[in-house]
């Protein structure tokens, strides 16, 4: 069994922000895949299926992104996950505006969830997908991360989305390297 998390804010006022864009991606996922994301369990939105011949769970913390671990830590133990069973997906402002990034390990890079998540686990030994949401030229980081993405940057981002579904995909299928080699960088353009 393999455990995906997209990190995200609960709750409306949340939907569509740059911060959010890990929900946008196990959305899509569930979708394609029509597994139900609406049983609530270990403090997410929850969904057991089958993505090819892996049996996958998928999960959207209702806990505020600062406490993403809870849900993690409680899904791992329950279905006794190994760290390389566990995929994040996140939001990073480090990344240019759509380009992925996958990694099998490393720091938080300043992000809470995944920080949460490594405190949590005990261990920076799972794999994170991050999808670049753009630096913040101007302002703070905090209010960067809350915007709603702009009517010029929703083409890339929609690109984004799906190219960061099909590297879970790949991730699901292949394994860590060769999602790595396959998806890091921008999307491919139309």
């Amino acid at each position: 069994m393999k455990l995906i998390v997209g990190l995200g804010n609960p709750g409306r006022k949340y939907d569509g922000t740059r911060h959010n864009i890990g929900f946008d991606v196990v959305d899509a996922l569930a979708s394609r895949f029509g597994i139900d994301l609406t049983r609530e369990r270990f403090h997410s939105w929850f969904g057991l299926g089958e993505i090819g011949v892996e049996r996958v769970a998928i999960m959207r913390p209702t806990t505020f992104m600062n406490r993403s671990g809870q849900a993690v830590q409680e899904a791992g133990r329950f279905y006794k996950l190994e760290l390389d069973q566990l995929l994040v997906i996140s939001d990073d402002l480090a990344l240019p505006l759509g380009r992925l990034r996958m990694r099998a390990g490393g720091s938080s890079g300043g992000h809470n969830g995944l920080q949460d998540i490594m405190d949590r686990v005990g261990s920076n030994a799972w794999c994170r997908l991050r999808i670049g949401i753009g630096d913040p030229f101007v302002g703070n980081a905090a209010s960067h991360v809350l915007q709603r993405f702009g009517s010029n940057e929703q083409p890339v981002v929609q690109r984004a989305r799906q190219h960061a579904v099909e590297a879970v995909v790949c991730w699901i299928e292949n394994g860590t390297d060769l999602t790595m080699t396959r998806f890091n960088g921008d999307p491919p353009t139309p």
